[in-house]
């Protein structure tokens, strides 16, 4: 490692020179890892509605990050060199990056109630590493990395702390949906909400969080899951994956909540919400059983506000929010990886399709559209 570790690498990446404009592929310089860095080759990636909702900024749900950006967060890849003070991994270790660390120090990481490590967390917000700087540049300029991660490039750096090992046998084109979506989903259902066996279950948005959600939920014992999109094209996947049933809320006068509370003769006992829309939470929440519902909210949004009607938590509800599941995600990602190697786990029915890297736009255009569930770019050409 000590003769590419100190050099910079010239590869492909997808840049996005500002909102709402499309990707382009250009030649970046990725520069040596420095203390506490890990240079990755990223093998595959894709892309999740986190990078869509920055890049389109549709109603500015996301806080403020800057451009230019290599955008991309769940992904998986092999280290190609590590920096000074780095004993974790070494040259060719398989690995998925992180947007959530876990560095076992700090107060968070010592307690077994979050994982809401905060190790160079306000810099990687900003597209930065621990030096204020980011390693990825294009034509002279510096080019963000998005959550500290910047997987639509070929190789990119990361923390050390924000990095989980996993085993040498497994398919990177498949474990890197455990980067995010599926973590997120799968943990929100056993972790977050912790289902209990032989409940009643409706998760809200049936992307791949949501469907991960459905997973969890059936893993988790649940009598009963509900499915709840208004694309009816996903409700054969989430039936199998566990839900008994799928409800389009499109399809009926009253608000979806009321639907859900006469289907199941006074509400589920979970809800979790895959969406990240204020309507749809309160809509969640209140198709939960009064006493003990609980609802989780998984969707993503930064900036919205949500109404709840406090009589709804007077009457025994519980509220909370969810970020990565509830994961220790250096501790929690390689379990996954062991979980789905041991067929205990799917991940190859969340991917629907396969692109190069330089059809990158159109994977962002069919999540828009609501044609995949995910949708694998690969960084290499085929051999």
């Amino acid at each position: 490692s000590s003769t590419t570790s100190k050099t910079v690498i010239k590869c492909k990446a997808a840049v996005a020179w500002g909102p709402g404009r499309p990707l382009c592929i250009e030649e970046v310089e990725v520069a040596p890892p420095k203390a506490h860095e890990v240079r990755i080759k990223v093998i595959a990636t894709s892309v999740c509605h986190t990078d869509s909702e920055y890049l389109h900024q549709i109603n500015k749900a996301l806080k403020f990050r800057p451009f230019p950006s290599v955008l991309g967060h769940e992904a998986a890849g092999i280290v190609e060199s590590v920096g000074p003070e780095v004993g974790k991994f070494s040259p060719g270790d398989k690995v998925i990056p992180l947007f959530l660390p876990q560095c076992d120090e700090c107060e968070r990481c010592k307690s077994s109630k979050t994982n809401h490590c905060k190790k160079n967390w306000a810099n990687t917000q900003m597209g930065v590493l621990a030096d204020g700087t980011s390693r990825i540049s294009c034509m002279g300029q510096q080019v963000y990395q998005f959550l500290g991660v910047s997987s639509f490039s070929q190789y990119t750096v990361v923390p050390d702390t924000s990095l989980a090992k996993i085993r040498n046998d497994a398919p990177l084109d498949k474990v890197f949906l455990l980067g995010c979506g599926v973590s997120t989903g799968y943990g929100a259902a056993m972790n977050a909400a912790k289902v209990e066996k032989d409940s009643a279950c409706a998760v809200f948005g049936l992307g791949a969080v949501g469907l991960a959600a459905v997973m969890g939920c059936q893993a988790a014992g649940a009598r009963r899951i509900i499915g709840v999109d208004i694309n009816p094209d996903k409700f054969d996947k989430a039936k199998m994956l566990g839900a008994a049933e799928c409800v389009n809320p499109r399809d009926h006068v009253k608000p979806i909540q009321e639907v859900l509370v006469e289907m199941t003769h006074g509400g589920v006992d979970y809800a979790i919400e895959c969406v990240g829309s204020p309507a749809v939470m309160r809509a969640a929440l209140e198709s939960t059983r009064d006493a003990w519902g609980v609802c989780v909210i998984a969707g993503w949004t930064e900036t919205e506000e949500m109404n709840v009607l406090v009589e709804k938590l007077l009457m025994g509800r519980t509220l909370k929010g969810t970020y990565f599941g509830g994961l220790k995600s250096v501790r929690d990602v390689p379990k996954l990886v062991d979980a789905y190697m041991n067929k205990e786990l799917k991940l190859d029915e969340f991917i629907t399709h396969r692109l190069p890297l330089d059809q990158i736009n159109e994977a962002f255009d069919m999540l828009k559209r609501g044609e995949s569930i995910r949708a694998v770019i690969s960084l290499w050409p085929e051999d």
